[in-house]
């Protein structure tokens, strides 16, 4: 049995000097508004992995209201996501994702991104796809107010 999930995350940008995708620690002249590291790709992601098993999303498994995920560690959240993937016999086929940015341009850092998750997810890095696209100045990620990202997985059961 195959299942398929989407996922979509987008957070604002605040003071700071880095942003994190995909767990990868990436220099820019802002940082992120967010209750956890704000890892928009990593959150996409798991909304993906949680729906494509109709497991809610992040949200409902690692509330903003809960201190416990106070400035968490975006791929300790995917590894957990991921156990709960495991605990219902369904293992990772692969993933396909797109960051959607002006700044920072992403290419330098596509590859880190691509291993961190495919560690994570326990595939092999040719099963993660990370792509980076801008919105040609349209819109809030145009305009540099914030960031966007979208992941969708293909799922297989591996066990009953």
């Amino acid at each position: 049995m195959f299942r398929i999930g989407t996922g979509y995350d987008v957070h604002a940008f605040g003071p700071g000097d880095f942003v994190t995708l995909g767990g990868v620690r990436i220099p820019h002249g802002r940082g992120i508004v967010a209750h956890s590291d704000g890892d928009v790709l990593i959150h996409a992601l798991c909304d993906a992995l949680l729906g494509a098993l109709a497991l809610g999303d992040i949200g409902k498994h690692f509330p903003p209201s809960d201190d416990a995920w106070k400035g968490a560690d975006s791929r300790g959240l995917l590894r957990a996501v991921m156990a709960m993937l495991g605990a219902r016999g369904y293992a990772v086929v692969n993933i396909d994702s797109v960051v959607v940015c002006e700044r920072p341009k992403l290419l330098p850092h596509i590859d880190a991104m691509r291993a961190n998750l495919a560690a994570d997810l326990g595939v092999a890095i040719d099963a993660v796809s990370v792509k980076a696209t801008t919105s040609e100045k349209l819109g809030f990620t145009g305009r540099e107010e914030g960031i966007a990202a979208q992941a969708v997985v293909l799922l297989q059961q591996v066990s009953a």
